[in-house]
C-alpha cells in the first residue's frame, strides 16, 4: 500500500519515520510547508518521498493521512478534499478533537474514514495508537490496525473513547517523561551524576514494564514484592502518596480529557 501524509511536523514526521521501518507500506509521500522538515525526513529514509504540494501526492496513495494541527484541518480540507477518490482511497486523521461529524462535513459523508491518536514513540515503533473507524469494512479495519501494529500496539475503539485514550497515551507519554525527569533529579540530589541517574531510571522502568507484561499482573502485586514490612520502600511510597502522587496523576489525566 501507499500513503500520503499531509503534514511533516512532529507527529506527521514521526509517523513517516515509523512507517519507513515497517513492511506494510510500500511508498510514503509526505507534504509540508517547511522545507527543513522535508529535508530531515528525506535524510532519515530514502523510502520517504517529499513535496511542498499537498495535492501532488494524493493521487499516488491508497491512504491519505491528515497530520496537521486541529485548527488547520479545515484549511487543508478546502485544498485537498476535491482531489480525493472516496471510492478508492481511505482517509485518516490524527487531528485531536476533530470528530467524524466534522470530517464528513469537510470531506465526504460516504468516505471510508479512520481517526487515529498515536504518540511520538511511533518513530521508534513503540506507540500506542488508538483507532476508530467510520464507513469501513472489517477487512479495512484489520488492514489499518495491522499497519500500525508494526509501529507499537494499535487498538480499535469506539470514537467516544478516543479522547480518554488520548489523555492516557498521547498526552501520557509527556507525563512519563516528567516522571523520568523528577526521578533523575532526585538521584542527583542523592549524589548520583545526572546521566547515570537517568540511565538508572530508564532501566528501572524497562524492568517494571517487562515484569508486569511477563506476569500479566496488577502493579500492586509487584509493589508488594518489594515492600518489606517496616522497610525503606514502603516509607518512600507513603511519603509520595502523602504528597498526592496517585491523585496528581489521575487529576492530570482528567485535565487532559477533551470534553
Amino acid at each position: 500500500m501507499k500513503i500520503a501524509i499531509i503534514g511533516g511536523g512532529n507527529m506527521g514526521g514521526a509517523i513517516a519515520r515509523g512507517l519507513s521501518q515497517g513492511t506494510k507500506i510500500q511508498d510514503i509521500y509526505v507534504s509540508d510547508v517547511c522545507q527543513a522538515n522535508l529535508d530531515a525526513l528525506k535524510a532519515f529514509s530514502n523510502r520517504i518521498n517529499v513535496s511542498t504540494s499537498n495535492t501532488e501526492n494524493i493521487g499516488k496513495a491508497d491512504i491519505v493521512l491528515i497530520a496537521v494541527k486541529p485548527w488547520l484541518v479545515e484549511t487543508v480540507a478546502r485544498e485537498v478534499a476535491p482531489k480525493i477518490d472516496y471510492k478508492r482511497q481511505i482517509l485518516m486523521s490524527i487531528a485531536a478533537g476533530v470528530p467524524f461529524a466534522k470530517l464528513t462535513e469537510l470531506f465526504n459523508p460516504q468516505a471510508t474514514m479512520f481517526r487515529m491518536i498515536p504518540n511520538t514513540a511511533i518513530e521508534v515503533l513503540q506507540s500506542l495508537s488508538t483507532i476508530a473507524s467510520l464507513n469501513a469494512t472489517k477487512e479495512q479495519e484489520e488492514t489499518i490496525v495491522g499497519i500500525f501494529n508494526e509501529l507499537g500496539k494499535a487498538v480499535l475503539v469506539q470514537e467516544s473513547q478516543m479522547n480518554a485514550f488520548m489523555a492516557l497515551s498521547s498526552c501520557g507519554i509527556a507525563y512519563a517523561f516528567r516522571y523520568i525527569r523528577a526521578a533523575t533529579e532526585g538521584g542527583v540530589e542523592m549524589g548520583i551524576y545526572p546521566e547515570v541517574a537517568k540511565q538508572v531510571v530508564l532501566q528501572t522502568l524497562r524492568g517494571a514494564i517487562d515484569l508486569i507484561e511477563a506476569h500479566n499482573s496488577h502493579p500492586e502485586v509487584e509493589i508488594d514484592k518489594v515492600t518489606t514490612p517496616g522497610g525503606i520502600t514502603i516509607k518512600g511510597l507513603n511519603e509520595m502518596e502523602a504528597c498526592g502522587f496517585t491523585n496528581s496523576v489521575i487529576k492530570g489525566l482528567k485535565a487532559s480529557l477533551i470534553k
